[in-house]
């Protein structure tokens, strides 16, 4: 027992058989916030039967004297506990009446406080009006009768102030006559109990903080006693009202301050703080007003852009929408003002037909060679030169490829020109590829001058293509039309001058004029990837100066122009409007026909390249909505069609678009071309992981793969194919597609005949007596039986007898039997059907 006595613990209870007291935690709370556990003890009074002798413990001590008569005090409900009532009840109990004591001390203090504020005020107010109108009378001049009584009203003015509005009881009296004290923050009065209680005796008071000093423990009657129940005012509260005193005397002299609109920005999704911070409101108060919307969110969440729009409007401010798109570089709207506008060299595209002769045109009119560097004699790619005139004036022309598959890049050189010049050789004549150029030219607007070329040839006909462009409305002059026409011999030189003066000619009717002082645009005429320089971009200026350094976007990729390079070879500092440059510095490889603009700096490049990769990637995985008829017509061709994989690369972003859709339009409703990956450069080890994966060949159209590629390609036994030609490389995989398919077969029926009766043949066949109806019948050919013209089976003949003879071959009107393979299901009246199956070599 002594050892428990002596470590005695908060929480538990004191040892003992009878217990007469209970140990309790109260909880106290501070008005600065803080909060104070004290261990209180709760003693249960003593129920004394009748008839039976009070305890010694209870008699009252001898010493202390009965005070005075006095009015009595009803007991706190602390001290009356009903029979019966637990020591947790009485807690709880207890800890309750504490609390609503405290909650009423506080209320009492608030309106208090209150109360003393408008005093406060009232008296301040009355005080101001009293010296205005001391100084009104001031002012007045005195009677002359009466001088002695004008000051009066002074002397008595500051008593009437102090009549009318008494100062607390705290501070001092002020002498009658003297001037007003100097304003002063009125003491906070303690707080008071709502309803106190009278005052004890002195000696009861004496006698109770004796008791305090004498006990270290604090009790719930102790604690909820009316003398220590009230709180004091903490130096922040004190603080707090001084500040609130000190707003509400200058509270009539402030103005509201006018609410300043503003103009919002709202985006298409917005946070909540992020709108607050636009508006210059806190974000408490959307989220009060969005709460008042019904809607339940929290400043950092996001909200659409109408409903950003209603709490513009609620707030009073202006909105301004904007939407995702505006990130991107919107150039139709930019025109240039006409003074800023200079004369440009005009912008010429060589159009026409596959060896009709338009390179070697252009290379006469150049004084180069380039057909003799080209695979196969034609141009596969399109190419942008400049020339000067003897005249000193420049012109730049673009060359198109005429091969079928190259429709792109003709409608793309197509748009981009201010003149088409169409080349028509005089000795072949309209083919498809120049119905196409007309076509194009006309979808362009621009004006056409045609070029009848190969003239020198004896059996070149120049007249004959003037008419026969009459089908397709192009009116020459030579035959009172509005479009000019010359006959040109690139070999013999012959034309060529006449050709640039039509050209010059024609530009000076347009007044081609661009602003060369502006941020540059251009166009991408063609792109690839080269081993040392990577990206690199044929670009044709449009409008604006390019300079090196500049940051620009091009499609879906950003860059900064690392150096220029001109149809020469040359490296240049600068490019000016309508010149073809070759731009280093790409982040990638973009599309040809891609729109290239200067932009103001790397972070503004960034930001419209993620935007159309963005747009780009959405677009791309895009579906198309579902539905069952969808769903299962897409089932069958999975398993009706064979996919033949490929994995494509090439040279030049044009060749790449001109093999893919030219491979496209091989595939039919049994075969179809599957692309699995195409792009522009070298082959890598990736594109050949990815053949060897799915069973693809490679084709390199004039690439070809690096050295750690050859050696995967060695190990893994991938399949390459190098063309250099376009028609060779689709006419190769015409065949291969083929192959794939297998031999054609073809059936060819010789002979019918009618079933007459059956025999059996054997333990398990039977034999059919025929009569040969048409045609012929021959051991070993193809049949199919029919019954009521629905084929029950089809098999072969495996025996042929008439009579009793074996035989190779029965005629028309003549009856034999046979015996068929693998069926027995045979009745009289049947038909039997005979073919010959021929297999042919498959083409697409």
């Amino acid at each position: 027992m002594s050892e428990t006595e002596d470590k005695p613990t908060r929480s538990r209870k004191p040892l003992g058989l009878k217990r007469s007291v209970e140990a309790g935690e109260v909880k106290q709370t501070f008005s600065h916030g803080r909060t104070n556990k004290v261990v209180v003890e709760v003693k249960r009074r003593k129920i004394i039967k009748p008839g039976a002798a009070a305890p010694a413990e209870a008699a009252p001590p001898p010493p202390e004297p009965k005070p005075a008569p006095a009015p009595k005090k009803a007991k706190p409900k602390a001290d009356v506990a009903p029979t019966g009532e637990s020591r947790q009840e009485l807690q709880a109990r207890l800890l309750r009446e504490a609390e609503e004591a405290r909650l009423a001390a506080l209320e009492a203090a608030n309106r208090r406080e209150e109360e003393e504020r408008q005093r406060l005020v009232e008296e301040e107010r009355k005080r101001a009006e009293e010296n205005q109108k001391q100084e009104a009378k001031a002012a007045e001049p005195a009677p002359a009768a009466e001088p002695e009584a004008a000051p009066q009203p002074e002397a008595e003015a500051p008593a009437e102030v102090e009549a009318k509005a008494p100062a607390p009881a705290q501070q001092l009296a002020k002498p009658e006559n003297a001037a007003p004290a100097p304003r002063r923050f009125t003491p906070v009065q303690p707080p008071k109990r709502p309803e106190p209680a009278p005052k004890k005796p002195a000696h009861a008071r004496d006698r109770k903080s004796s008791d305090r000093r004498q006990s270290g423990k604090l009790t719930v009657a102790r604690a909820l006693n009316e003398d220590e129940g009230a709180r004091a005012r903490s130096l922040a509260a004190l603080k707090r009202a001084r500040e609130k005193e000190r707003r509400a005397q200058f509270a009539g002299q402030q103005q509201p301050r006018e609410k300043q609109v503003r103009d919002v920005v709202v985006p298409e999704a917005i946070t909540v703080q992020e709108l607050a911070n636009r508006m210059a409101e806190k974000g408490a108060d959307l989220v009060k007003a969005l709460f008042n919307m019904g809607m339940m969110v929290t400043v950092n969440q996001t909200i659409d852009q109408d409903t950003a729009e209603l709490l513009v409007s609620e707030f009073g401010h202006r909105v301004k929408r904007v939407s995702q798109s505006d990130i991107d570089i919107d150039t139709s709207s930019d025109v240039d003002a006409e003074e800023t506008l200079q004369p440009r060299p005009a912008v010429v595209t060589i159009m026409g037909h596959v060896d009709h002769g338009k390179t070697s045109l252009l290379d006469a009119l150049r004084g180069t060679d380039v057909v003799r560097g080209e695979a196969g004699g034609i141009t596969q790619h399109i190419g942008a030169y400049q020339i000067k005139t003897k005249g000193g004036d420049s012109v730049t022309f673009l060359d198109t490829p005429g091969h079928e598959a190259f429709t792109e890049m003709r409608a793309r050189g197509a748009n981009v020109t201010d003149i088409v010049v169409l080349v028509v050789a005089a000795d072949d004549g309209i083919m498809p590829q120049t119905v196409e150029a007309i076509n194009h030219t006309k979808a362009a607007g621009v004006p056409m001058i045609v070029a009848i070329t190969k003239c020198d040839k004896p059996e070149a006909n120049a007249q004959k293509i003037r008419e026969r462009l009459l089908e397709h409305e192009i009116i020459v002059e030579e035959m009172s039309g509005d479009v000019q026409d010359v006959e040109v011999s690139a070999k013999s030189g012959t034309g060529l001058d006449e050709l640039i003066d039509k050209i010059l000619l024609q530009s000076e009717l347009l007044e081609l004029k661009a602003n060369p002082e502006r941020a540059a645009e251009a166009t991408v005429i063609e792109a690839k990837l080269d081993k040392g320089k990577g990206p690199l971009a044929t670009v044709l200026i449009t409008r604006g100066t390019l300079r090196t350094g500049d940051v620009f976007v091009v499609g879906t990729e950003s860059g900064r122009v690392r150096a220029m390079i001109d149809d020469k070879g040359r490296q240049v500092k600068e490019a000016s409007p309508s010149t073809p440059v070759e731009v280093l510095g790409l982040g990638g490889v973009p599309l040809a026909g891609d729109v290239l603009a200067v932009v103001e700096n790397e972070q503004r490049a960034r930001e419209v390249s993620e935007y159309r990769q963005e747009q780009a990637t959405a677009k791309r995985t895009a579906m198309a909505p579902a539905s069952l008829d969808t769903m299962f017509s897409a089932l069958a061709d999975k398993q009706n069609v064979i996919e033949y994989p490929l994995v494509i690369k090439a040279d030049v972003q044009g060749s790449v678009e001109a093999i893919n859709s030219a491979l496209h339009s091989i595939s039919n409703d049994e075969i179809k071309v599957r692309i699995l990956h195409s792009g522009v450069g070298a082959i890598t080890e990736s594109d050949v992981s990815l053949a060897s994966a799915t069973g693809a060949p490679i084709i390199g159209f004039n690439v070809r793969p690096n050295a750690k590629a050859r050696e995967l390609i060695e190990r893994n036994k991938t399949r390459m194919k190098y063309f250099d030609v376009i028609y060779d490389l689709t006419d190769d995989v015409r065949g291969e597609m083929a192959g794939e398919l297998g031999p054609e077969k073809i059936e060819t029926v010789v002979g019918r005949a009618e079933v007459k009766e059956i025999f059996p043949a054997g333990k398990k066949d039977k034999a059919a007596g025929l009569l040969v109806t048409d045609g012929y019948i021959r051991k070993g050919i193809n049949a199919r039986l029919t019954r009521e013209d629905v084929i029950v089976s089809a098999t072969t003949i495996a025996s042929l007898r008439r009579f009793k003879d074996d035989v190779d071959e029965v005629r028309a009107g003549l009856e034999c039997g046979v015996v068929l393979a693998d069926t027995n299901d045979i009745k009289a009246g049947d038909m039997l059907e005979v073919f010959e199956v021929e297999e042919r070599e498959r083409t697409l």
